[in-house]
């Protein structure tokens, strides 16, 4: 089967836009964040953390340095803290995802335009131990998002 490489690098602008450092506004929980690596990355710290409120409004790799100095022991969501890498944790990121999708119909189609394709998320170097999002859990949750699951 052929496969598609997400990352916000890739020449495949479908590739591309499926990156989670794609500038795709949503709502969850009625706060706004700049994107998925944004609220990835700020749900790292505390509720009144400054750096959360900074990565909320952040995309792409600006976004991703807020984590870069963040605790990795839990996530912060609505007065409640899981544990970093947990099912909660991964579910909370699944509802980001998901409402990125939901909210941004262009996004959704270049989604949709993989249909058939194996999403990987390789970038050329070994995965960190202390990922908030491993590549084979993000890309089961684009898949399942593609396909109505």
């Amino acid at each position: 089967m052929t496969t598609l490489n997400v990352s916000a690098k890739s020449d495949d602008l479908r590739a591309a836009r499926l990156s989670n450092f794609s500038p795709d506004a949503f709502t969850l929980g009625r706060l706004t964040f700049a994107s998925v690596e944004g609220f990835i990355q700020g749900i790292m710290w505390p509720l009144e953390h400054p750096n959360r409120v900074a990565a909320f409004a952040s995309v792409g790799f600006a976004a991703k340095r807020f984590g870069r100095t963040a605790e990795r022991t839990f996530i912060w969501w609505q007065g409640l803290a899981a544990p970093f890498g947990s099912p909660d944790h991964h579910w909370l990121i699944t509802q980001a995802i998901k409402a990125k999708f939901e909210q941004n119909p262009d996004a959704m189609a270049a989604l949709v335009a993989t249909k058939g394709l194996t999403l990987i998320h390789d970038l050329g170097h070994p995965e960190s131990p202390t990922t908030s999002l491993p590549a084979a859990v993000f890309c089961a949750i684009l898949t399942r998002v593609r396909d109505g699951g």
